[in-house]
């Protein structure tokens, strides 16, 4: 199935506020399907590839890739947007907050990744020179030749409540070597990046929801509402047993929250 194509419209510059989605790692813009479906019709999103996931551009830090997003929001026509993040797309959309705060109206920060307390052993062990690579690409691509087979597809799509079609493209996308270049580099990036970010926490001047799955472990709702504590003003919404896939297992509920924050914006 192809990937949907997100074009551009007169509606970005009518609404008071579009919506830019920022993905995890790994992710890509159908990360955001059941959300932008759930948005409805009237709503303006902006799902876009972070640099390094379409396949073309080189990876970037979090700063590179809030920098991505804003040129992504000047090439729309947009001067601001409320901003929504995933996964370590958080990170990026909290940093778009503090080296952009013009471009950005509201924030949503989901499973969010945008701390310290989201690093331990395991992260750093993907982040280390030589082994981070060869776990990155090994696992990516174990598990995107899982995904290949039909028969693991359809149960993977059973018992975690997703589309195969999404699961075969995300199969095609866990292949690519330049996927497996993009998630070490990103680990790195990381332990770099997620301190000098905390450290500017409390300059987030917008409204922030942060939303977090009860079942999260990759997540945790520890570091959530750590995370809570750091934002001025922020507001914590948890939702009950949702692990850590909630615009792929969750997206009407993630939408909702999404709106409201636009409204607020």
């Amino acid at each position: 199935m192809a990937e949907p194509r997100y074009g551009y419209d007169s509606r970005l510059q009518m609404s008071p506020d579009p919506i830019l989605l920022l993905h995890g790692q790994p992710g890509g813009i159908r990360d955001w399907d059941r959300v932008v479906a759930a948005l409805g019709p009237d709503a303006a999103p902006i799902p876009i590839y972070r640099p390094g996931w379409d396949g073309r551009s080189r990876p970037l830090d979090l700063r590179g890739n809030a920098d991505a997003a804003a040129a992504a929001l000047d090439r729309a026509g947009v001067a601001r947007a409320t901003v929504v993040g995933h996964s370590l797309g958080a990170g990026v959309a909290a940093w778009l907050a503090v080296a952009h705060p013009d471009r950005v109206g509201a924030l949503v920060l989901a499973s969010p990744g945008a701390n310290t307390a989201v690093l331990d052993g395991f992260d750093r062990a993907l982040a280390a020179p030589i082994l981070g690579a060869w776990l990155s690409a090994g696992g990516l691509a174990g598990i995107g030749l899982t995904l290949a087979l039909a028969p693991a597809r359809r149960l993977v799509a059973q018992r975690l409540g997703l589309d195969e079609d999404f699961l075969r493209a995300g199969s095609r996308l866990l292949l690519r070597p330049a996927a497996w270049h993009a998630f070490v580099n990103e680990q790195r990036a990381l332990f770099k990046d997620l301190p000098a970010l905390e450290k500017r926490l409390a300059e987030i001047a917008v409204p922030t929801t942060i939303v977090s799955g009860s079942a999260d472990r990759i997540v945790t709702p520890r570091a959530a509402r750590l995370l809570a504590e750091q934002i001025p003003g922020a507001e914590l919404e948890l939702i009950e047993g949702a692990g850590h896939l909630l615009p792929h297992q969750h997206g009407p509920a993630l939408a909702a929250i999404v709106a409201r924050a636009a409204a607020r914006a």
